[in-house]
């Protein structure tokens, strides 16, 4: 069966991951979600993430991060779905629970961190909100 959204399955397995207490959990590669990984580690949101190749398949092993036996991401949103995209202007972004947050966008300069867009003013896609 083919996933209609990758990244909302990613998302899903790291939410399901941390309710489980796990410290790491697997899903397939792809450019997209190693993209979004990458955001989430620089943000300190997860301990980091490793592309591992077993002859065709390629899988990503998330190591998720815990503070004082607490999940470090309380919630992960996916906004822009294949069904409705939603795109947003810097200018129109709203923060996410007062700054204490982070949405992550596809922008034409690559995926980035809504405090990356503003500093390089640009806006795009919204693909998720994390808390």
């Amino acid at each position: 069966m083919a996933l209609t959204d990758p990244l909302g399955d990613m998302l899903t397995r790291i939410r399901n991951g941390q309710q489980a207490g796990k410290n790491t959990i697997g899903c397939p590669a792809s450019k997209l979600r190693m993209n979004v990984l990458e955001v989430l580690k620089k943000e300190g949101y997860i301990r980091g993430y490793e592309l591992q190749e077993d002859g065709n398949k390629r899988n990503i092993s998330i190591e998720l991060k815990y503070y004082e036996g607490e999940p470090v991401i309380k919630a992960i949103d996916r906004v822009s779905k294949p069904g409705r995209r939603v795109y947003s202007a810097i200018a129109d972004l709203g923060k996410v629970r007062g700054g204490m947050g982070i949405s992550i966008l596809s922008t034409p300069r690559g995926v980035m961190s809504d405090i990356e867009a503003r500093n390089a003013n640009v806006g795009g896609e919204v693909l998720c909100r994390v808390f």
